[in-house]
């Protein structure tokens, strides 16, 4: 498989950069199991993301990436720090890849970027990526504007570039992996599932929320600012009636204020604060270590894979 030689893992399965969640515990026990651990670096301070970096390093000697959205301040300085630290592997998102991938390809890193449509996969490619995520709207976090599915994206990605597409957006089990590669897919990232995992740096009490979840109990909300998938608690009927009465960015951005996704994913506020998810946390019911989840799924897959390979038409 092209993704597991570009990134030197055992298996094709890459745990996503999730704000308040993926630190380097949860980074260095998915590359442990082999598969792609990422540092989220969209929560931290160049600071902070030096000392996640440097205590992976010191917890995996196999390879690991650091989630980095091109929105955030403060970019200049995580790049810089993610150069000097000689960091494998970056994912890149929510911005222009042409910016920062030629900085990245000079000091020897591989550049993933996260996309939501076909024209973004093209300019990905375009800018030296060597391979991108297509990521569908049933992802947790922030989202495309298209609001295209991922049994949709994908093989519209697949069919746009030549470069290894990695499938995001809805995928928790084996069964959902191997529908994937079905499409073209050469991996997939997985978000909400090692949200919900033992090393996940999130508060329990959002870990707990998110099996609690059922089918339904996710939006996409703040289109007119970042589309963002949201559980549906207390901050989020204030959204849904800010944007019902028509309300514009200003009033949105002021009720969005700062800080709202560390109270609720990190502190563990689960009324005022903003928790992001999948729709695929319907599915998911335990919390278990990191490696056990790469080992189930890379199961599951296998499983279904053999299974399906003894389907024959009727005659």
């Amino acid at each position: 498989m092209r993704i597991t030689q570009l990134f030197n893992i055992q298996y094709p399965i890459i745990q996503a950069g999730m704000v308040w969640a993926s630190g380097w515990k949860l980074a260095s026990a998915v590359s442990n199991a082999g598969g792609l651990g990422i540092i989220g670096a969209g929560s931290m301070s160049p600071e902070i993301l030096r000392e996640h970096i440097q205590k992976c390093k010191a917890a995996t000697a196999k390879p690991f990436a650091v989630n980095l959205p091109l929105l955030y301040q403060h970019i200049e300085q995580q790049v810089a720090v993610i150069i000097e630290e000689k960091v494998p592997i970056v994912f890149t998102s929510a911005g222009n890849p042409k910016t920062w991938t030629p900085h990245f390809k000079e000091a020897g890193i591989k550049v993933v970027h996260v996309v939501s449509s076909s024209k973004f996969a093209v300019k990905a490619e375009e800018a030296g990526c060597d391979a991108v995520v297509a990521e569908g709207f049933e992802a947790g976090g922030h989202n495309g504007r298209e609001e295209t599915t991922t049994m949709v994206l994908v093989p519209l990605v697949v069919n746009a570039v030549s470069i290894p597409v990695i499938a995001a957006g809805g995928i928790a089990t084996g069964r959902q992996m191997l529908a994937a590669f079905a499409l073209g897919a050469e991996g997939v990232q997985m978000g909400s599932r090692f949200v919900a995992s033992r090393e996940a740096s999130s508060h329990i009490n959002f870990k707990n929320l998110v099996l609690q979840a059922g089918e339904g109990d996710t939006q996409l909300a703040l289109k007119q600012l970042t589309p963002v998938r949201l559980l549906k608690n207390e901050f989020y009927q204030q959204v849904q009636a800010a944007e019902l009465r028509g309300a514009g960015k200003d009033e949105l951005m002021q009720l969005l204020g700062k800080g709202r996704a560390r109270m609720g994913m990190f502190e563990g506020n689960l009324s005022e604060g903003e928790l992001e998810i999948g729709q695929v946390s319907a599915l998911i019911k335990d919390l278990p270590p990191a490696a056990d989840i790469v080992q189930r799924v890379w199961e599951e897959f296998e499983v279904a894979r053999k299974e399906l390979a003894t389907y024959r038409a009727t005659p």
